[in-house]
């Protein structure tokens, strides 16, 4: 998308890519656009845009995850500082909004309890099949042309446990930031 964020008059180019990165791109001459802001997240972009959303006078990036999160970055400030010895204080407004939230948080435990409970009666029954849910899955395989590796992505909207990677050639594993697995390396029978 591209949108004023920065609010110089210019409009930004806002980028969300497939490794969950945001970047905010400026124009500030005829060459090529500058890098100004990155934000990481933790799966891939689906979609991005820029707008006033939240509070009036405030801009914002929306971003829509693979798995359906909606991220926003504001340029509201979050922390507000009070002079010495002098408390913060919530406006009226804001008090209101922590309130409703916090209903809304109770509402919401209250009915995942009532459907867990619901789930562990069917469970039990004498009637109930059990099934595995079909997960669409999102997967990437690419070459990347400068160390000529290839780069395996996988997402689903569900925790990933374990990956199993089989090959009748030698691999070898290599290890990226964004990572959090434990590789385990076992030799195939070649039987």
């Amino acid at each position: 998308d591209s949108f004023d964020i920065l609010g110089d008059g210019v409009k930004e180019l806002l980028v969300g890519r497939d490794d969950g990165m945001i970047e905010i791109y400026s124009f500030e001459s005829a060459d090529d656009p500058v890098l100004r802001h990155d934000y990481a997240l933790s799966e891939s972009i689906a979609s991005i845009q820029g707008g006033c959303v939240g509070r009036d006078g405030y801009d914002e990036i929306l971003a829509a995850t693979y798995s359906g999160w909606l991220t926003g970055l504001t340029t509201e400030p979050v922390h507000r500082e009070g002079g010495s010895g002098e408390e913060l204080k919530l406006s009226q407004e804001m008090q209101n909004k922590i309130s409703s939230l916090r209903n809304e948080l109770e509402q919401l435990q209250i009915k995942v309890l009532q459907e867990r409970d619901k789930y562990q009666q069917s469970s039990h029954s004498s009637t109930a099949v059990s099934s595995v849910p079909a997960f669409s899955v999102n997967e990437k395989f690419t070459l990347n042309k400068d160390d000529a590796s290839y780069s395996l992505i996988l997402e689903v909207q569900t925790a990933i446990d374990n990956v199993l990677v089989q090959s009748d050639v030698p691999l070898d594993l290599l290890d990226v930031d964004k990572n959090s697995a434990v590789v385990s390396f076992s030799s195939c029978d070649s039987e």
